[in-house]
């Protein structure tokens, strides 16, 4: 079984037979929760100069990495932490990374209010030209993130532009830059990047090198993901298999480090706004293949959540860094 791949063209120009891409990411998200995209339209120049910017970041030494520490970004959660220091389903994660957010002005009514995960984000003195091009970076994969749900919402028969207006108006957004370090000898036959997990939100846009690493559990077992420079690699999230109520399953994944060089990784997040309130999708019911009550692999369900979704999003990422989640919150 591989990931399958998807031209996404016609929804990002509003040209061409969106109803068959739709129908394309609909079996996706019904076999696999996974999906890679080309013609999507992000500018290799842009990915290209993100990489070049990241691996100079990473190069400096510990101290000035320090410097935009996530401890300094306080509320908002953003900026810089060292291998092991995140953790996933309760065990260190072998890489270090950069988080980022939507860029807000302390003067920000949501900032103002002291709003987690809200506030400007955290940039190095070096190299000084990855502030604009990781702002230029969350623009472009926003709107990106709106296209692909249009996708979504055809492919479950809503109108074309109901996410945007129910949910996403105001979407969450949230990036990180992550550099998998270089294994070696025992570490490179059984190193775990990143443990098995789900994502927490609607949509998860993949950027990565040419290293691989990803591996998506599948019906027949683990499956790797070829890397692929050009394109991005999407999953759904638990909010997505909420809304439809388990016809579409938020699918566990992980990163295994068997690589002699450093890999990189650009997750882009694009989830629910901070004070919606994710509820099933009426239109849904009709699937007879939706079934909430099937148990999921971490014995967890998604379907009992109530609130919003910024403090189901709060409680997960505390979970990643439970020191700073105890001293910020």
């Amino acid at each position: 079984m591989r990931v399958p791949e998807v031209d996404v063209t016609p929804l990002v120009t509003r040209r061409g037979d969106e109803r068959a891409v739709a129908d394309t990411i609909d079996r996706a998200c019904r076999d696999t929760g996974f999906f890679s995209i080309v013609g999507h339209g992000i500018g290799a120049g842009l990915r290209a100069r993100l990489d070049v910017l990241a691996r100079e970041f990473f190069a400096l030494d510990a101290d000035e990495k320090t410097e935009i520490a996530m401890a300094r970004g306080g509320r908002a959660w953003r900026g810089w932490f060292p291998v092991g220091g995140e953790l996933t389903s309760g065990a260190p994660d072998l890489k270090e990374g950069i988080y980022f957010g939507a860029e807000l002005s302390p003067d920000d009514p949501s900032v103002r209010a002291g709003r987690p995960l809200h506030g400007p984000n955290l940039f190095p003195r070096r190299p000084a030209e990855l502030r604009e091009t990781v702002l230029e970076y969350l623009d472009a994969m926003t709107a990106l993130g709106h296209c692909v749900m249009t996708g979504v919402a055809l492919a479950l028969g809503l109108d074309r532009d109901w996410f945007q207006l129910e949910l996403t108006a105001e979407p969450t957004i949230l990036f990180r830059i992550f550099r998998y370090p270089p294994v070696a000898g025992e570490q490179a036959t059984d190193g775990w990047g990143v443990g098995e997990h789900t994502d927490y939100g609607l949509l998860t846009m993949l950027g990565q090198d040419g290293t691989g690493g990803l591996q998506v559990r599948a019906s027949t077992g683990w499956i790797d993901v070829p890397p692929d420079r050009d394109a991005f690699v999407c999953n759904i999230g638990d909010m997505l298999e909420r809304m439809t109520r388990g016809y579409y399953k938020s699918t566990p994944h992980r990163v295994r480090n068997m690589s002699a060089q450093s890999r990189l990784s650009f997750p882009f997040f694009f989830d629910p706004g901070w004070d919606a309130e994710v509820k099933p999708i009426p239109v849904v019911a009709g699937h007879a293949s939706a079934e909430a009550a099937e148990r999921r692999w971490d014995g967890a369900n998604v379907h009992e959540l109530s609130g919003t979704y910024g403090e189901y999003l709060l409680s997960k990422v505390a979970k990643v860094f439970p020191a700073l989640g105890t001293e910020v919150l």
